[in-house]
């Protein structure tokens, strides 16, 4: 099979397009012909030897989607079913998604049932489940103000399709260190753009809820912009900084407020299937940002490290057909 190997941490060159073995069925495990799958920041912070578990080489991804080609749970997992798998280890303990087929442990494949195309379905799994799960633990009003911390990456575009499908009149911020993609934000659907400068938010607006994306580079920041009464749900690190430190909650905790978070390897079929439900159910529109191919992939990498990168990147495998937009 084709796939995507690295032998040696660094930059997007060090992702090689290869022929490889095609993994061998083993008692627990099934076979995944990879249809396509979602490009995520936690891959880039292996690429570059930030994740001190991971051995090279190693197929990294830690989401696809496809349908099953050898089996050893036919109950469960007949072959040709629709899957879908997230996190877990996958990636990082044993190879991932990376390529043409997977061979991943039966209880990290979620079995689902849905019309969505390949190309829909490849940009909902990490992406849509984080922003979904997130949403949830914010428990958002109708009439609640909004802001997305992080509002140019994947999650914080997921996170406004999902709440404007529901709340098509909820107010909701975005900010972004780049102001010059504010235009694109607006015709995201964010009603305002801030700019979050050196790690400070420049604006007076206070919020009923935020989610943070940035993460604990950002969070003590964020707290003052947060209502009575508010929460804050900490989802993301894309500031690269993994701990909060110095963190008193008496005093950071500002104005009686609440911190939750959202851990996307909380997953099972059935918070899968409420997500899929709410897509159709508030007719979500789903689209990735940028389309590459596997032989692609150093490529989408680039692009999802760049200055210009907004919303979600996905691969979509050979032969699997791209919807007109």
């Amino acid at each position: 099979m084709k796939a995507v190997v690295i032998y040696e941490a660094g930059g997007p060159e060090n992702l090689v397009y290869e022929t490889v073995p095609t993994p061998t069925l083993k008692e627990g495990w099934s076979l995944i012909k990879v249809m396509g799958f979602g490009i995520n920041h936690s891959e880039i912070f292996t690429r570059e030897g930030k994740s001190p578990s991971v051995k090279f080489p190693r197929i990294l991804g830690i989401e696809c989607v496809g349908m099953i080609e050898e089996t050893t749970d036919p109950v469960k997992l007949p072959l040709g079913q629709k899957v879908v798998s997230i996190m877990g280890e996958m990636g990082r303990d044993y190879d991932g998604s990376y390529a043409e087929y997977a061979l991943l442990p039966n209880e990290q494949i979620y079995p689902v049932c849905t019309k969505l195309s390949w190309e829909t379905l490849a940009t909902i799994p990490e992406t849509y489940y984080t922003a979904f799960g997130s949403m949830q633990n914010l428990n958002i009003q109708p009439t609640d103000k909004v802001l997305v911390r992080g509002a140019t990456s994947g999650v914080g575009n997921a996170f406004l399709k999902l709440l404007k499908g529901k709340y098509p009149k909820i107010v909701v911020d975005g900010t972004s260190r780049q102001m010059d993609k504010q235009t694109k934000l607006l015709a995201a659907g964010f009603d305002h753009v801030i700019e979050d400068r050196n790690g400070y938010l420049q604006t007076a607006n206070s919020y009923d809820k935020i989610l943070e994306l940035i993460g604990p580079a950002t969070i003590k920041d964020s707290f003052n912009y947060l209502n009575e009464g508010g929460i804050l749900c900490s989802t993301g690190q894309l500031g690269g900084k993994w701990f909060l430190e110095n963190f008193d909650p008496i005093i950071d905790l500002k104005r009686n407020s609440y911190l939750t978070s959202f851990y996307s390897g909380n997953v099972d079929s059935e918070k899968l299937t409420q997500l899929l439900t709410y897509i159709d159910k508030n007719k979500i529109n789903i689209k990735p940002e940028k389309i590459f191919q596997l032989k692609e992939l150093s490529k989408a990498h680039e692009y999802l490290q760049s200055s210009g990168s907004f919303g979600k990147v996905i691969i979509l495998n050979e032969g699997i057909e791209i919807e007109e937009k």
